[in-house]
């Protein structure tokens, strides 16, 4: 995105153009061949063994290097060097037991959807034990996360990552003649006056970045922080008379809370027993982790600069399921971590727009299934790769991802200055009179 600012104080950019598509189900479906929609308990479960193994190996070596670390056996230049060493390495056990934990959870989520197994029995009763054992209440956030699919990127339907408006954060109201529509053309005065009611500060990115990886995920479950803002505030995935549950799924919500109150009791149990130090760095502190990560990779998947939102007119089933993106995880780190991060988490982050496309396909063929699929997005020269993702990811995103406009029916993210990298471009067989891909 070119920029240059004229003599009178304003700023104009040269915005990308994102061509809004038309494109068929059928077509996006059809280019994929039938045996990679195939689902096998079977296969699904090797992964799941494989994950509990090599978090065993992981647990094992921390466990074996442990004995180590004592002045019996290994001479230190201080004694605090003991502690220090300790925590180092348990540190490094806690990274790796969550990334691979957090592969664990893409399966249970694919339980949520059908794509485990062919039988509905077996996936619900899978997706419930994985689930609950990470915390996660499996039949409540499967009913949202499925209206989330349906409703990807809507601004009124779609269930998390729903972008703020202008007015929801009490900004000045948008004046014609210092800004475009669009984010194109902004006044100095007016990025000035954006700058400082978002305080968009480095320090604060970095705050702000870390609070939503840390306290994200329990925040959404508990009170819908960061959800579909029409809902009433407090609204929870643990209240089956919550207005995102219907009343045929009472009994289910009721199930999936059981279930956590299972995993709070063996929490308890294991703290009883062991103590609250063990059961922390065995077991609570990988959870954070895998907190985090399903934090990062979503936020990541639907939040970026590139991608649009839309209200109602112009919303399609396709469009919501297009405007996503994929990233290498922890590619940012170099190939060695990319190929960890994207096998360890079993390539949600990396196959996502396939996901979205048809999220009955299971991880094992959807790394096939999401090459395929990019060749016919880039026919259409519709963006699918973000960057990798990481921690620089998330800060950049956090500062270019600020609000976008209550105006318009395709709308962009603008950053603390109002500006927006990219506008749209609609076909013409469903322009819009909004005035959204034309006003400058």
């Amino acid at each position: 995105m070119a920029k240059k600012a004229d003599t009178k104080g304003v700023t104009v950019v040269e915005q990308g153009v994102y061509p809004v598509p038309n494109i068929p189900m059928k077509e996006l479906l059809g280019c994929i061949p039938t045996r990679l929609f195939q689902r096998s308990a079977l296969h699904g479960s090797l992964y799941i063994f494989w994950d509990l193994f090599v978090i065993g190996c992981i647990w094992k070596t921390a466990n074996y290097l442990d004995t180590f670390i004592d002045p019996a056996v290994i001479q230190l230049p201080h004694p605090y060097a003991y502690t220090f060493a300790r925590f180092a390495l348990w540190s490094v056990y806690t990274f790796w037991t969550g990334l691979f934990a957090t592969g664990i959870w893409v399966i249970a989520h694919e339980c949520g959807h059908q794509a485990f197994s062919e039988s509905k029995a077996v996936n619900n009763t899978v997706g419930f034990i994985l689930h609950s054992a990470l915390g996660v209440p499996y039949h409540s956030w499967r009913i949202t996360h499925a209206k989330h699919h349906a409703s990807t990127g809507h601004m009124t339907q779609d269930q998390v990552f729903v972008p703020h408006t202008r007015s929801e954060l009490g900004l000045p109201a948008r004046n014609p003649e210092k800004e475009d529509l669009l984010g194109s053309r902004v006044a100095d005065s007016v990025k000035q006056e954006l700058w400082e009611a978002l305080g968009d500060s480095p320090i604060g990115a970095v705050i702000g970045s870390a609070k939503y990886l840390l306290g994200g995920w329990p925040s959404y479950i508990l009170v819908n922080a960061s959800g579909q803002k029409r809902y009433p505030k407090g609204t929870s995935h643990f209240n089956p008379n919550s207005p995102m549950f219907a009343a045929h799924q009472y009994n289910s919500v009721v199930v999936s809370t059981i279930g956590i109150l299972i995993w709070l009791g063996a929490i308890f149990a294991a703290i009883y027993n062991y103590g609250f130090f063990t059961v922390f760095r065995v077991y609570l502190a990988p959870y954070l982790w895998v907190n985090h990560w399903l934090v990062l990779i979503t936020f990541l998947q639907h939040t970026d600069p590139l991608l649009p939102h839309y209200r109602a007119s112009e919303f399609t089933f396709q469009r919501g399921a297009l405007a996503t993106l994929n990233r290498s995880l922890l590619g940012d780190c170099g190939s060695i971590m990319a190929w960890i991060g994207a096998h360890a988490t079993n390539g949600i982050s990396e196959t996502h727009v396939l996901h979205h496309v048809c999220s009955k396909i299971p991880h094992y063929n959807a790394w096939e299934a999401t090459d395929i699929l990019n060749k016919k997005l880039e026919s259409y020269g519709l963006p699918y790769e973000g960057r990798p993702g990481g921690w620089a990811e998330v800060y950049r995103v956090f500062k270019e991802c600020k609000f976008v406009e209550d105006e318009g029916d395709v709308v962009f993210f603008k950053n603390a200055h109002g500006i927006a990298q990219m506008r749209a471009q609609l076909p013409e067989e469903a322009a819009s009179d909004s005035g959204i891909e034309v006003e400058k």
